[in-house]
């Protein structure tokens, strides 16, 4: 396990849209999963114990997320010949025993990682209405730990203040995670 942490967020960029197969058996977008106030785009996997340790406050705080009006999706980039615990199959196993409210994708090239810049699970993009990155950084500041009782929501508040002000002004921690798993061989 390899420890990454993101990059600063540059604000009011657009990043590439995709179409990326989903377990629900439909595909997705950005445009199709944007909400009526912006959309969180994260990268995510099965087997890293920084995701797996913050899953019941991701449901969470994604479904505080979606009443506000801000949808949410998630990517898995990972190379799952290398790490099986990551493959579509166990993407749809995980995806329906933790109860996700959201879009789950496969990212089987790892295009749109490298095209978002994407380094690390969890990592989280928040999007504006219009699709502009205005967030980039930590669901909140317990990392792999258990959260305690009152913390922060980073991404919540962060994503609320854009709601409600169409900026972001609190400060933006970034995120901390394993390493994205990327194929030796990309053509395979």
């Amino acid at each position: 396990m390899v420890r990454m942490t993101t990059p600063p967020v540059e604000t009011g960029q657009k990043l590439p849209d995709f179409e990326l197969p989903g377990v629900d058996g439909q595909h997705w977008s950005v445009q199709k999963a944007m909400g009526e106030n912006g959309l969180v785009v994260m990268f995510i996997c099965n087997h890293c114990p920084y995701v797996k340790s913050i899953q019941e406050r991701l449901v969470d705080d994604c479904k505080t997320l979606q009443a506000m009006g801000v949808n949410c999706l998630a990517i898995m980039s990972n190379d799952p010949a290398d790490y099986p615990e990551d493959s579509f199959e166990n993407m749809k196993k995980v995806a329906r025993e933790k109860g996700y409210p959201f879009p789950y994708v496969m990212d089987q090239d790892q295009q749109v990682a490298k095209a978002w810049g994407a380094v690390c699970t969890p990592e989280f993009f928040g999007l504006d209405r219009e699709g502009r990155v205005q967030y980039r950084g930590r669901l909140d500041a317990a990392g792999k730990d258990a959260a305690a009782t009152g913390l922060r929501r980073d991404l919540v508040e962060a994503m609320r203040e854009l709601v409600q002000t169409g900026a972001i002004t609190s400060p933006q921690w970034p995120s901390m995670g394993c390493s994205i798993k990327w194929k030796e061989n990309p053509e395979n």
